[in-house]
């Protein structure tokens, strides 16, 4: 069973920078995703990475936010750039072991394993 933990949260000011890391027993041939949970919403796919490093965003982060992964070190990434105030959420990596695809990649119900989460909390 592949575990997940993730790092990297933190506070920082609207227009700031944050790198997210998820630290895996294994990443190589999972498809892996970025998720967030605001309180009070539902959690929603933000990126994900298939085992080919074909990339999916949510319109939403497109253009400022990049997932990447390093299956030598068992690590997925997420370099958040120009942070917004409503990016604040809880952050959630997660696993697949499905081919997902452009319309699945950011679909909760695809991914079987899941991290503990990471606070991002972006002030004006």
């Amino acid at each position: 069973q592949v575990q997940l933990v993730e790092s990297g949260g933190g506070s920082v000011q609207a227009g700031g920078s944050l790198r997210l890391s998820c630290t895996a027993s294994a990443i190589s041939g999972y498809h892996m995703g970025w998720f967030r949970q605001a309180p009070g919403k539902e959690r929603e796919g933000v990126a994900s990475i298939g085992t080919d490093d074909y990339t999916t965003y949510a319109d939403s982060v497109k253009g400022r936010f990049t997932i990447s992964r390093d299956n030598a070190k068992n690590t997925l990434y997420l370099e958040m750039n120009s942070l917004k105030p409503e990016d604040t959420a809880m952050y959630f990596c997660a696993s697949s072991p499905l081919r997902l695809t452009r319309l699945t990649g950011l679909g909760t119900k695809w991914y079987t394993v899941w991290g503990q989460g990471t606070q991002v909390t972006v002030s004006l």
